[in-house]
């Protein structure tokens, strides 16, 4: 028996409580810091005479690129949604739909943007699977396994990145660049965290409870202690079952895990595609994707909404100069194509729900059915040609009541008709017999 056999117990289906006021709150509080600011930058720009040179560039802008840079920001939203449909799709059985995921992205997206370190994402979107109609449990263990593998994501091409680009950032930049290997590290520590719950659930409780003891002695309220009691013991266990469950899909992680690094790949690329729009053609794709991680791993260690501070500090540190005098453009150009318009446009998509007709694992056997008309992918179907049904994906053996089809002797030619089944004529001379009798 598991551990979490022996110390959980089915969790019945309720509605998690949004976090009160907090995340709305911290949202509005947000989005007027982030406003002030842009404001504060505009005022920068006029009284430093920068305006003028704002202008020329932006009058140079190709709309092409600038289309592409746009659309390559649109897929990583999408690819965001369906990394959320392969860990929703490998339950048959569950309620979240296809609207709902855009539901959760957004919701991400708008309430992460807003709030500190993006502090606000995770429980808005716990929030959002359970409206739309998972357990809390379930909801948890499906938005931190996508938050693991996002974090594996970031660490990949962090890696990759660090290895291919460090000796001209190095020389670039000089000691300055240790900031993004110091980001880096911590990305690397949230990470171990994670799989730390995930694969030794019960050292982590045990650590827990330790930390909640010590925190009961120096006068914490009691009616809090028990409630992280409560979690501690009712979630972990319920956590590391789901991500060993998807961890077990190993082909489902894996395209999970390529998603992620295609999504983040089309966001390091956008500063790239702004290159181009202001005629920049000569600079390396791949240099430009290293500084775009680099300024991601700075602004994400800013505890301000936004990043903000992290996110200028970093762009006017490592992307300025691939820009020139068209840095300012560049700069707020890339600040609206990925961040101000798509918290924008994540606000309005906060309140789809599908319309639960059927589960994701449902409509993609039904279109591998309608594409492979003779493969039968769902939860219940047969393949009479083969004399197999398939349950899940498995095949078993057909039913005994399926009558298995005569072996036709050797000579004998049958053909079907519309008045039944009619045997050659040279196959009933051979054998002595009257065709018409």
């Amino acid at each position: 028996m598991s551990d979490s056999q022996k110390h959980t117990v089915p969790k019945a289906q309720v509605d998690a409580a949004p976090a009160g006021g907090d995340d709305h709150k911290g949202a509005r509080r947000g989005a007027i810091f982030i406003g002030l600011v842009l404001v504060a930058y505009v005022v920068y720009l006029v009284v430093s005479g920068q305006i003028a040179q704002f202008w020329d560039a932006m009058q140079s802008v190709q709309i092409p690129w600038l289309i592409v840079a746009c659309l390559s920001m649109l897929m990583y939203l999408i690819f965001g949604i369906a990394a959320y449909a392969i860990a929703v799709w490998l339950d048959p059985d569950s309620p979240v739909g296809i609207r709902d995921l855009i539901s959760v992205e957004a919701s991400g997206i708008f309430f992460g943007n807003l709030t500190p370190m993006m502090m606000g994402s995770t429980p808005a979107q716990i929030y959002r699977l359970t409206k739309a109609g998972q357990n809390v449990g379930e909801a948890g263990a499906t938005q931190f396994t996508r938050f693991i593998v996002y974090q594996f994501g970031l660490v990949a091409w962090g890696a990759i990145l660090l290895l291919a680009r460090m000796p001209f950032f190095a020389e670039q930049y000089g000691d300055i660049t240790l900031l993004c290997v110091f980001s880096f590290g911590g990305h690397v520590c949230i990470l171990l965290g994670i799989f730390a719950v995930a694969l030794m659930p019960r050292m982590v409780i045990r650590v827990a409870h330790w930390i909640i003891s010590i925190l009961a002695r120096v006068g914490v309220a009691t009616e809090k202690i028990e409630r992280w009691r409560a979690f501690v013991d009712g979630e972990i266990y319920s956590f590391s079952d789901k991500f060993k469950l998807a961890a077990g899909h190993f082909s489902s992680m894996l395209v999970t895990v390529v998603i992620t690094m295609l999504q983040l790949g089309f966001f390091y690329l956008v500063p790239y595609f702004l290159m181009l729009s202001f005629g920049h053609h000569d600079v390396d794709f791949f240099s430009v994707m290293a500084a775009s991680a680099f300024v991601q791993l700075l602004s994400s260690a800013v505890p301000l909404p936004g990043g903000t501070g992290g996110a200028e500090g970093g762009f006017a540190l490592f992307l300025g100069h691939f820009y020139g005098s068209a840095a300012t453009a560049g700069y707020l150009l890339w600040r609206l194509i990925t961040f101000i318009a798509p918290t924008i446009l994540a606000a309005p998509l906060l309140g789809l729900k599908s319309a639960r007709n059927a589960s994701i694992h449902a409509r993609w056997d039904r279109f591998i059915n309608r594409l492979l008309p003779g493969r039968s992918s769902g939860k219940a179907g047969h393949d009479v040609r083969q004399g197999t049904s398939t349950h899940a994906g498995k095949s078993v053996a057909a039913p005994a009541s399926s009558p298995a089809p005569r072996r036709k002797k050797r000579g004998t030619r049958v053909r079907q008709t519309a008045d039944g089944i009619a045997v050659s004529p040279r196959a009933l001379k051979r054998r002595g017999s009257d065709p018409k009798r």
